[in-house]
């Protein structure tokens, strides 16, 4: 066993004094020590029920053999983050729970890890840490919010909440129409109930290998959950018996099945930035071309919130992502020879799985539409690619052209939304967002849902350098590369310029010859760095641009 690193023979008797300090007995260090990263806290709605599951893991891990030590790992909520500095800090969590996990992993020398996240950027991270620890390691998170229901019965969820700001600035909703939302779009503890980043992360988990079928979508109040988590606790045991290890389920063919899982789900742009995040740490590339080959044969199935009105709890009703797998394995779009943390592997995975609603995940013969939820577009605006979650774009505007409207941050974006100052046709530009540039590469929730909530959803369109919460719909386009902070060609557009978007075609185009982008080139000043100490300035100086996965280097 590893452990016996910390644990046997007179050289480790100090270390084992400090164990028996912890209150283990003899018995319990003869046994594989099992580390459990609980993402516990109380100031996030998805995690608040986490020590409730970390409970049920230990339980399952002692049942079936091991000792569970359980340790801890940070989460933003970036709900409650949104809107204002704190946003800066949300992305860049992600590196500090990967590296903060793998430093208590690999100090204590734990046989096997059962991780314990929910939300959009502590899945990510706990998933690079599994990929850079490589030991037995299997996930169970802490599940969805169920959705919520306004006075008049109507369900709702947070999108709809930061809608509502947007429809209060334009005069159509009042004051206790915003409050009826405020006091009911969010009932219960879990990840927003809508496929927004943290539910599309978790199940793309579970369609890369790494937790049990059910990880994605049982909600969180419910006690199947519960079970859940004593399950992952005893196969850990299997996992550390087996000693299969998370680099022999994160292969290439895993990540083809995750992002094909992806593209059918309709998931958040923001899984272009995680995933090849943790290929990277498996040793994978994923590069967006590859992404855009993926979108194209897959059919997208499924059009929960925000690109439709159904929920996390009604695709968990329908069967789940192991329904989902099914109806892609039909044509062949997945590689179902692939070892999973069940032991098994994905065929046998989904051999029993049922679609058991057609209109929450459509068939494979009849999907909403035959390609996939996000597209990857390209051209001089966005060289290296930007993203859009292309389930959740109005059909007119799949093709739009328009002047552009440039604005160098957010907040100044938003000013101008909420003072009637964008018109329809506009097409909103927000640049120096991106991970260099903000730093740190804030959501954008606030500004597309003022656009959505002011009626401005079927007109206008939004291009940033930054991204967007999963609960953004509409013609919103992020993660453009090079950033401006990079001297991307997003900072050299100027107000008025006409801007194409041709989302069918893949393609965004600045209607400004090279040779005028080159005169404005030469009297570019890139401006002063927002932030010049502490950890963001330091990931300013280390991430790389959003195409690569802003990872650090």
């Amino acid at each position: 066993m590893l452990s016996d690193n910390i644990k046997q023979g007179v050289e480790r008797a100090p270390n084992r004094s400090l164990m028996y300090a912890l209150g283990l007995t003899e018995e319990e260090m003869r046994r594989p020590l099992i580390g459990v990263v609980c993402s516990y806290n109380e100031i996030v709605p998805g995690h608040m029920n986490l020590d409730k599951l970390a409970e049920a893991v230990k339980a399952g891990v002692r049942a079936a053999g091991g000792t569970p030590i359980e340790f801890p790992a940070i989460a933003v909520c970036d709900g409650i983050a949104m809107g204002h500095i704190g946003m800066k800090y949300s992305l860049v969590t992600r590196d500090l729970i990967a590296d903060s996990t793998e430093a208590m992993a690999i100090a204590h020398q734990f046989d096997g890890l059962v991780m314990i996240p929910n939300c959009d950027k502590n899945v990510p991270g706990l998933l690079m840490a599994a990929a850079r620890v490589n030991v037995p390691s299997i996930f169970v998170s802490g599940g969805p919010m169920l959705a919520g229901r306004l006075r008049d019965g109507r369900r709702t969820c947070l999108s709809h909440m930061f809608e509502a700001v947007g429809a209060y600035h334009a005069g159509t909703l009042d004051e206790a129409g915003v409050e009826d939302y405020t006091a009911n779009a969010c009932p219960s503890c879990g990840s927003c109930s809508g496929m927004y980043t943290a539910n599309s992360m978790n199940c793309l988990t579970e369609a890369i290998g790494m937790a049990l079928p059910g990880n994605g979508t049982v909600p969180a109040p419910y006690s199947a959950r519960i079970r859940l988590a004593k399950l992952a606790g005893m196969q850990i045991m299997e996992l550390v018996r087996r000693d299969i290890r998370p680099r022999d389920i994160m292969t290439r063919s895993a990540f083809r099945n995750a992002e094909t899982v992806d593209m059918a789900l309709g998931c958040s742009t923001n899984t272009m930035l995680h995933l090849p995040a943790i290929a990277h740490e498996a040793g994978v590339t994923i590069d967006l071309d590859e992404s855009n080959a993926i979108s194209a044969r897959t059919p997208n199935l499924c059009h929960l919130a925000p690109a439709g009105d159904t929920f996390m709890e009604d695709l968990d009703r329908a069967g789940g992502v192991m329904a989902v797998m099914h109806e892609l394995a039909k044509k062949d779009l997945l590689d179902t020879g692939l070892m999973t943390v069940t032991g098994k592997t994905v065929a046998e995975n989904i051999a029993h799985a049922e679609n058991r609603d057609t209109e929450i995940i459509r068939p494979i013969d009849d999907p909403y539409s035959p390609n996939g939820g996000i597209a990857v577009l390209k051209g001089n605006l966005a060289p290296d690619g930007c993203v859009v979650k292309r389930s959740a774009v109005a059909p007119e505007m799949m093709v739009h052209e328009g002047p552009a409207r440039v604005f160098d941050s957010e907040d100044a974006a938003i000013k101008a939304i909420y003072g009637r100052q964008i018109r329809p046709g506009d097409v909103v530009v927000i640049r120096y967002e991106g991970p260099r540039g903000g730093p740190g590469m804030r959501e954008m929730l606030n500004p597309t849902s003022a656009i959505v909530g002011m009626g401005l959803g079927g007109s206008v369109a939004l291009i940033t350098d930054g991204r967007f919460s999963g609960a953004t719909r509409g013609a919103a386009i992020g993660h453009v590369s090079p950033e401006a902070a990079a001297g991307g060609n997003i900072a050299l557009v100027q107000e008025g310029d006409i801007i194409a978007i041709d989302i069918p075609n893949c393609a965004v185009r600045l209607r400004v010859s090279d040779e005028e982008l080159a005169r404005r080139r030469e009297s570019w000043v890139c401006p002063p760095p927002k932030v010049t100490t502490g950890y963001l300035a330091r990931y300013a100086r280390l991430v790389s641009s959003a195409d690569k996965g802003a990872i650090l280097t």
